[in-house]
């Protein structure tokens, strides 16, 4: 017989940021404050956006550039850079006054059939579409891009060499990374230095099978980076999210593998960006990062009454003991 405790608030102690952010102001922004800005035409802010990473850049299966344009031209004068175009960043951005939208992620991907209050994805392109609000989404030419989301994920470590793992017709840009590192790591550190730069609390691990080794290369492929990193001789793959089975395929091969969760090993990235498109524009564009944005996926901390307990006799024995050092002290009648 199992009983299994559980805290009724547990979920309410999960990150809820949004709600302390509705409270003041939403996002942070880069630079002198909107009052001082002049604007720019989309098309400007656009070139600004291209001369760093071009949209040729981007995988041919991938919907980045411009997603939503209004019929009616306005100037630019703030924009808003998020990993994922929710309706919670949507209504941050509507009250932010928000001219542009950089969504990393294309909240338009799948073709819509229609646009109607019916799906959130469709509120979301009709609330574009009603504000008069331009979507811009970048995605994987920001991974290929030297200079972008990939190194700035491998930047984590002290590297020696670092190269595109599928390079395209510029060798420097391409997807993945792959590196060595100019001072071999242990694992251990390795994963410090992966928390640190993604600003994460916990991350996940799979360990090498075989002779624990010290790192002295890497494997970098943010999101979901399975197909690049298949098959690379690589020490440590480091990506947000692979299926089971991939995972597998790594640590039978020899790699061990840090993940993330898929957003949380972008979003960090776009701090940079933003800092390096207010640089590009002249500083005439307020450019806010989203305060609402984030990962849909929390790791959390086990409480104690979290714990499943299992009865024996008239003692309950914790199954998670070596956590909590609770073993057959807790007794209750059945």
């Amino acid at each position: 017989m199992i009983t299994r405790l559980t805290a009724s608030t547990l979920l309410t102690k999960s990150y809820r940021l949004w709600s302390l952010a509705g409270q003041s102001k939403y996002s942070v922004a880069m630079g002198d404050s909107e009052s001082s800005k002049s604007g720019l035409s989309l098309r400007q802010v656009l070139d600004a956006i291209h001369s760093f990473a071009a949209e040729e850049l981007a995988a041919s299966w991938d919907n980045v550039g411009l997603l939503i344009e209004p019929m009616k031209p306005k100037l630019i004068k703030h924009i808003l850079i998020t990993n994922d175009l929710t309706e919670d960043v949507m209504q941050e951005a509507v009250e932010l006054g928000t001219d542009l939208i950089m969504s990393y992620h294309p909240p338009i991907f799948a073709p819509l059939k229609s646009i109607t209050t019916r799906t959130w994805k469709e509120r979301v392109a009709a609330s574009c579409l009603e504000n008069r609000i331009a979507l811009y989404s970048p995605h994987t030419s920001f991974d290929s891009v030297k200079g972008g989301l990939n190194d700035w994920l491998a930047e984590a470590f002290d590297l020696e060499t670092s190269r595109p793992i599928e390079a395209g017709v510029d060798p420097q840009n391409g997807f993945g990374r792959l590196c060595t590192l100019k001072t071999v790591v242990s694992l251990t550190e390795a994963v410090r230095l992966v928390k640190l730069r993604v600003n994460l609390p916990h991350v996940r691990v799979a360990h090498a099978r075989g002779e624990v080794k010290m790192i002295t290369s890497i494997a970098v492929c943010a999101g979901s980076g399975a197909s690049v990193l298949k098959g690379v001789e690589a020490d440590l793959y480091i990506t947000g999210e692979m299926l089971h089975h991939d995972i597998l395929d790594a640590v039978h091969q020899g790699s061990n593998v840090i993940l993330t969760n898929h957003s949380d090993s972008e979003r960090g990235y776009l701090k940079v960006f933003a800092s390096k498109l207010t640089e590009l524009l002249n500083h005439s564009i307020t450019v806010s990062l989203s305060v609402v944005d984030r990962d849909p996926l929390r790791i959390v901390k086990r409480e104690i009454s979290d714990v499943v307990f299992f009865h024996h006799g008239h003692s309950l024995c914790c199954s998670n003991y070596k956590h909590c050092g609770t073993l057959a002290k807790v007794s209750f009648p059945m």
